[in-house]
């Protein structure tokens, strides 16, 4: 007997070292298999038996404490990211985790387990909140790999329920001070068809969180906080409780600096070289301004393009209409230099009577009349009845009383000076007023 216990042991000790060797085995990460324990089979059991009795005569279509007293939801969001914002239509993207939590007590239990964390089968077996966005256009609950939802139940009946959306939300931007302009994005959501006297949603401290901004898609905007609120909204149906969270936004104007700005101030700048051009040199001076006048045209299109049709003024609409105004004013300086100076009269003391001659072709006479160069004269201010005086011919005379003498071969010398003036001085009030007032 002895030896036979003796040989026993001999064999069995390879496979005791075996097994200590497997089970001190490291895995790449500096875990041990030790660290791995199955759940005892009664612990399974035990679980079921529980959901088979919780769900036995658990009727889903009916909320907790129906008839008694208000369900109460416990809402929290983890915002993971927002964007991109579109302008033209009016909405926003944002990826959230939306958890919910209320208690029914349906659902209490007695065992040693305290929490039973379940998957996206047990969600369908149980009463869930209606709840919906109300200013969402599309949404997208995420399924890969499995259904991203979660649940857990208490003994003590409180439920917590959450689930990964992306959200496509309606945003009304107004666009008076674009692209200066800042918003507050709001993410609304309620009960659909329970009104305030059968549920009611309230948030927890500090219950919206966001996620590192690195990943979020906000390309023209910068995010300056958020801020949550409840209210109650009178509808015909009852009186609902609605949540809202916002979303402030500001827009950056890097893009629009550089697509917009900076070449509506050149193209401005471009048009005043004609100023420094001879009047004699009518082809060059009238390609400038009708090139620049084409150009801002461009401009104003192409500035049009990343915004919706609205009907008011923005910011840039008027930066770029008073931008074409002073290239269109530019090149009818020009038209008014040149028509002036081809219509001066010359300074005639007296006047001819011009000959006159008769010439006889086919039976039909014809009358030509030869006319010196100097047949009109400046009359007592018939020539120029406007505010201005014209002519350096009628500088004398009783219809100069109250006008302003301009001499208008000197227009493009009043120009270098009038047209970057008052530029600047519109410069100068529109970036002032849109950036700090």
């Amino acid at each position: 007997p002895v030896a036979s216990v003796a040989s026993c042991c001999i064999l069995l000790h390879p496979i005791l070292v075996i097994s200590r060797t497997v089970e001190e085995d490291e895995y790449e990460d500096g875990t041990t298999n030790q660290n791995w324990v199955l759940a005892p089979k009664t612990q399974d059991t035990d679980v079921t038996l529980i959901l088979n009795k919780l769900l036995r005569e658990y009727d889903k279509k009916l909320r907790p404490d129906i008839g008694i007293k208000p369900t109460v939801i416990d809402v929290d969001i983890y915002v993971n990211s927002i964007g991109p914002v579109s302008s033209i239509n009016m909405e926003y993207q944002i990826d959230i985790f939306f958890a919910q939590t209320w208690t029914d007590s349906r659902l209490r239990f007695n065992s040693t387990m305290k929490i039973l964390t379940l998957n996206s089968n047990m969600v369908g077996l149980i009463w869930i909140p209606d709840t919906i966005f109300r200013n969402s256009k599309t949404a997208e609950a995420h399924w890969i790999t499995t259904p991203n939802q979660l649940l857990r139940i208490w003994n003590d009946g409180k439920i917590l329920y959450t689930l990964r959306l992306t959200i496509n939300a309606e945003c009304q931007l107004q666009l008076h001070n674009f692209p200066m302009d800042e918003h507050s994005c709001p993410l609304i959501f309620s009960s659909y068809g329970y009104p305030k006297e059968e549920m009611i949603y309230r948030w927890r401290k500090n219950s919206v969180e966001a996620a590192d901004q690195k990943s979020w898609r906000l390309y023209q905007f910068d995010f300056m906080g958020l801020r949550n609120t409840s209210e109650i909204v009178k509808t015909s149906a009852g009186d609902y409780v609605v949540m809202t969270i916002y979303f402030d936004l500001s827009r950056r104007m890097g893009y629009f600096t550089i697509q917009t700005y900076i070449p509506c101030i050149l193209t401005v700048v471009l048009s005043w070289v004609s100023f420094w051009i001879k009047k004699d040199a009518t082809p060059a001076r009238t390609a400038l301004g009708i090139t620049t006048v084409l150009t801002m045209t461009t401009l104003s299109t192409i500035a049009r393009k990343s915004l919706p049709r609205v009907s008011y003024v923005t910011a840039m609409d008027l930066f770029v209409t008073v931008c074409f105004l002073f290239v269109f004013a530019a090149l009818m300086e020009y038209a008014t230099l040149n028509y002036y100076s081809s219509c001066r009269k010359p300074n005639c003391t007296k006047k001819k009577k011009p000959p006159t001659t008769v010439i006889t072709l086919n039976n039909a006479m014809y009358w030509q009349d030869f006319e010196d160069a100097c047949v009109y004269e400046c009359l007592d201010g018939k020539d120029c009845q406007s505010f201005f005086c014209c002519y350096e011919e009628c500088k004398s005379g009783s219809w100069r009383r109250g006008r302003i003498h301009i001499d208008i071969l000197e227009l493009d010398s009043y120009s270098r000076v009038f047209f970057p003036t008052s530029f600047l001085l519109f410069n100068l009030v529109y970036w002032v007023g849109y950036l700090y007032l």
